[in-house]
């Protein structure tokens, strides 16, 4: 894999300005739907309750993660192979579930996959399309695991304070 897949030396600038200012606007779409939808709210309430509490090391990890490897695979292999509107039929068919909540990430996945592809064909590599993946994930799972450990206070720390049990 040529490192042009992942970076373009010289217009990086350019790919990580998109790819914030993409993902931004997905995490308010998201949040804005989540006011409006009671769909979108049941949603989060579900994911929140199979994530279970999440530390900050967890939620930056799976955001991480899930950006590199999965626009690597759907923008990097699918799109560059089948093309962008198979890597976004794809993307969408695999974040889904029962119900109409699922249903709504489905829906937005398809949007978000579509735009994904779109700075990808634009740009001509992943940089823009993993930063925006990584912030609609981090902020949104770190949002989730706040809310889901509400009751027990603030994200902890990667470790814990020591105790003093004089």
């Amino acid at each position: 894999m040529p490192l042009t897949l992942f970076v373009d030396p010289a217009g990086w600038w350019i790919d990580l300005a998109a790819g914030v200012g993409l993902g931004l606007a997905l995490v308010v779409l998201w949040r804005l739907g989540a006011r409006l939808l009671p769909a979108a709210r049941e949603l989060e309430g579900r994911i929140a309750g199979i994530l279970g509490p999440l530390g900050r090391e967890e939620v930056l990890a799976l955001a991480v993660f899930s950006g590199v490897a999965e626009e690597l695979f759907f923008r990097g292999a699918v799109q560059g192979s089948w093309g962008w509107a198979w890597a976004t039929v794809l993307f969408a068919l695999l974040h889904t579930g029962p119900g109409v909540a699922f249903g709504l990430w489905t829906g937005f996945a398809a949007v978000a996959g579509g735009l994904f592809g779109g700075l990808m064909a634009w740009r001509g590599n992943l940089l823009g399309p993993v930063v925006a993946h990584f912030l609609v994930n981090a902020l949104n799972l770190g949002r989730l695991a706040a809310r889901e450990g509400a009751a027990d206070g603030p994200l902890p720390a990667s470790d814990p304070p020591e105790r003093d049990d004089r």
